[in-house]
């Protein structure tokens, strides 16, 4: 019994330490943060913010959270700042006009915005504003005759169009324009150079730069806060009564520059007057979409997942292990097998009564269970009789049997 249970046994321990080893993986993953994009505060490594994040966290009469909703919204706007971090420039030259209102109704209310780029070290790929080959195409489609064959790929142009002229670019309806100023190769990678501070603010002198971004055609609106040279790299602008920063980097605010370069300063003129930080991370993908595990959290059915759980471990241990003692195993005991009770009948007749003598026996037998009381027998038997005592010694005994039972029929 014990020998059936040990491949179960070892399948169960194998499986265990498989959980235990994948678990510890995961753990060590997530707890690095590698497994996030660069610039998350959800990273601990050198490329993330989660030192920044934690930092304000502990900062008195301060809400820090992350956004990970996927509707496109911004929190209200009064004492709010929104962290965009790590997004990349050309995302930025053309936004959908929907984006641009919810953008300037959350500034307007008095909210902060602060955009940071990725660095880029190398000239990034140039973003082709909406040409007018495309839109004429589109609408060239569309006057056509309907044809069946044709009909899909109108729609397609059609929403395809429609969405081009959706969209604005930041030059035409903020003023400003992203370009890019390559860096310096180096040994392995890019060499960083050093901005200068433009605006009377209460800021570094220089910094350390390590992005090739840069922002031009300013219009009047924007402040000019540190500048490469004369090509602005990080820019400010009031909308009513908020404000959004924009820098063509994101290394200042990151866990390498927490350690080897901070600028406390810079970090908390970034924050500005507001008491709620709210660090985006829908635009890295990570997103919260309402399940399951979700529901069941913001419900508080704990006790529900634990008794469903319980169900499960006792289903497995029903079916894995009996709760009734097994039987004990019985040897069997040797014996001949033997016959059925007519055919033991038949071998004993023919071990102890002999061939000759057997009608006569049998008759006998016979005449007993039909006698009539007083010891008489009918006509009919006392002529079988006669029968049997003439013709036994000369007729085999199967015959003689035949011809009785023919006798006894007729009468």
């Amino acid at each position: 019994m014990m020998k059936g249970r040990v491949p179960i046994i070892a399948f169960v321990v194998c499986a265990v330490i498989f959980a235990a080893g994948l678990f510890q993986l995961l753990k060590l993953r997530f707890e690095a943060g590698d497994v996030y994009p660069p610039y998350s505060s959800l990273r601990a490594d050198p490329l993330g913010t989660m030192a920044f994040y934690e930092a304000l966290e502990r900062m008195p009469d301060m809400t820090v959270e992350r956004d990970f909703s996927a509707n496109n919204r911004l929190p209200g706007g009064r004492n709010t700042t929104y962290l965009h971090l790590g997004a990349h420039s050309r995302e930025w030259e053309w936004i959908e006009d929907e984006e641009f209102r919810t953008i300037e109704d959350f500034v307007t209310a008095g909210g902060r915005l602060v955009v940071t780029f990725f660095p880029e070290g190398t000239s990034p790929v140039v973003i082709i504003p909406p040409e007018e080959e495309e839109v004429k195409s589109a609408k060239k489609e569309v006057d056509e005759k309907p044809s069946p064959s044709k009909t899909k790929k109108k729609r397609a142009a059609r929403s395809s169009s429609d969405r081009l002229r959706h969209r604005n670019s930041t030059k035409e309806r903020w003023g400003i324009g992203v370009a890019f100023r390559e860096l310096e190769a180096g040994t392995n990678n890019y060499e960083s150079t050093w901005v200068q501070r433009r605006a009377d603010l209460p800021l570094p002198e220089v910094l350390e730069w390590h992005s090739g971004v840069i922002f031009t055609n300013l219009s009047t609106n924007w402040l000019t806060i540190y500048a490469r040279g004369t090509n602005a790299v990080m820019v400010e602008r009031k909308f009513g009564a908020g404000t959004v920063v924009i820098a063509g980097d994101s290394f200042f605010i990151s866990n390498e520059a927490m350690v080897n370069d901070r600028h406390s300063e810079l970090l908390s003129w970034f924050i500005g007057p507001s008491h709620d930080v709210v660090f985006d991370e829908a635009h890295f993908g990570i997103l919260q979409t309402e399940g399951v595990a979700t529901l069941f959290h913001k419900y508080h059915l704990y006790a529900v997942i634990g008794a469903l759980l319980l169900l499960a471990i006792l289903f497995i241990w029903k079916n894995a292990f009996s709760f009734v003692p097994p039987w004990q195993m019985i040897r069997a005991q040797q014996f001949v097998a033997g016959r059925e009770t007519s055919a033991g009948f038949v071998n004993l007749l023919r071990r102890n009564i002999p061939s000759r003598d057997l009608i006569k026996v049998c008759f006998a037998e016979w005449k007993k269970s039909v006698a009539k009381p007083g010891g008489t027998v009918s006509a009919r038997h006392a002529q079988a009789e006669a029968l049997v005592k003439a013709e036994m010694e000369r007729r085999p005994p199967l015959v003689l049997y035949q011809e009785i039972s023919r006798t006894l029929k007729k009468l």
